[in-house]
């Protein structure tokens, strides 16, 4: 995983007001609350003292967490406020301190920035297009792959055809023209077009008109991802590391074509079965690649087709080595 970036880690849902969870991200065991006021807490879920689970504690009228064992109490910071044991009034040790991450509640998502504290931090890496306008429907799915490789198949404009051949494949369109690919303020786009085998070569890059349409794909790090179908039309997702083999992902769809709140819930929730089946036609053979973590040089022999999944491995490189990872 790539250090000092925004990472999506959970839907707001999952963090229940005065309740504490426990949860693994980023190949760490986090603890996340979310005070009176909204303020959200991710801190390790190991306390300092003698490593029990924080997680398995509770939250206090005061917004902190107190350990299950022995009582200690934990702020936003990871800061032990106060031991039970020394008394009330006594003034505790700075020592007394777990590692604590940033963490932001916004577009109904959990974000964290998984890296070094910063006077500023950067704006959290969202789709600006992605207005409050939208209905969104939220699914969940666990892959046993390293994120990478989840992030890299929604990159993939080849596999279409075969991966989905009786939904969004149809068509026999094997031959990829192009596809083009622009970095914009570090954000990947991509623009493909797909055509049937008709016996001549793929247009490349380089042989299209600047494209006058936006992108259909969009890639943001730490770990977002658009297929833009439309104005009115997204599909959305966040691809959260738990650890090196295992991904959360959090799909959603984003439709604003239907404005009537009720019956605009509702179809997105309907509409959203469908990309479920299509999520579930790509995991069947994701989970089967092999290694499980991509990376810029592993013993793949990719194709022009593959420009995007090649320019990802690039930049992904790219940040490993400024961050000296």
């Amino acid at each position: 995983m790539i250090r000092n970036q925004w990472y999506v880690v959970l839907n707001s849902k999952e963090i229940k007001k005065g309740k504490v969870l426990g949860t693994t991200r980023l190949g760490e065991k986090l603890v996340f609350w979310r005070d009176k006021n909204g303020v959200i807490g991710c801190i390790f879920d190991k306390c300092t003292h003698r490593g029990a689970s924080l997680s398995k504690g509770r939250l206090l009228s005061n917004n902190k967490i107190q350990c299950p064992f022995h009582g200690f109490e934990y702020d936003v910071t990871g800061t032990v406020t106060k031991i039970p044991a020394n008394g009330k009034n006594a003034q505790v040790p700075e020592r007394y301190k777990v590692h604590s991450y940033p963490a932001r509640d916004a577009h109904g998502l959990i974000w964290i920035w998984w890296g070094e504290p910063v006077k500023e931090y950067p704006p959290l890496p969202f789709f600006e297009d992605i207005d409050d306008k939208f209905f969104y429907a939220t699914y969940k799915d666990h892959w046993p792959v390293h994120y990478s490789r989840a992030i890299e198949n929604q990159l993939d404009v080849v596999h279409l055809p075969f991966v989905h051949y009786n939904t969004i494949g149809r068509g026999c369109r094997t031959l990829i023209d192009g596809p083009i690919t622009k970095w914009e303020n570090n954000e990947l786009q991509v623009w493909a077009h797909m055509r049937k085998d008709d016996g001549s070569a793929p247009l490349k890059e380089d042989e299209f008109p600047e494209p006058k349409q936006p992108s259909l794909l969009h890639f943001r790090f730490g770990n977002i991802w658009q297929n833009r179908l439309a104005e009115k039309f997204r599909i959305f997702a966040a691809f959260t590391p738990v650890d090196e083999e295992n991904t959360i992902i959090y799909l959603r769809l984003y439709q604003k074509f239907i404005r009537l709140p009720l019956l605009g819930r509702l179809l997105t929730r309907l509409f959203h079965r469908f990309n479920r089946k299509i999520l579930h036609q790509d995991k069947r053979v994701v989970i089967t690649q092999q290694p499980k973590k991509s990376s810029l040089r592993i013993s793949e022999n990719l194709i022009s087709g593959d420009k995007p999944i090649i320019e990802y491995r690039k930049k992904r490189d790219e940040l490993l080595k400024a961050n000296n990872q």
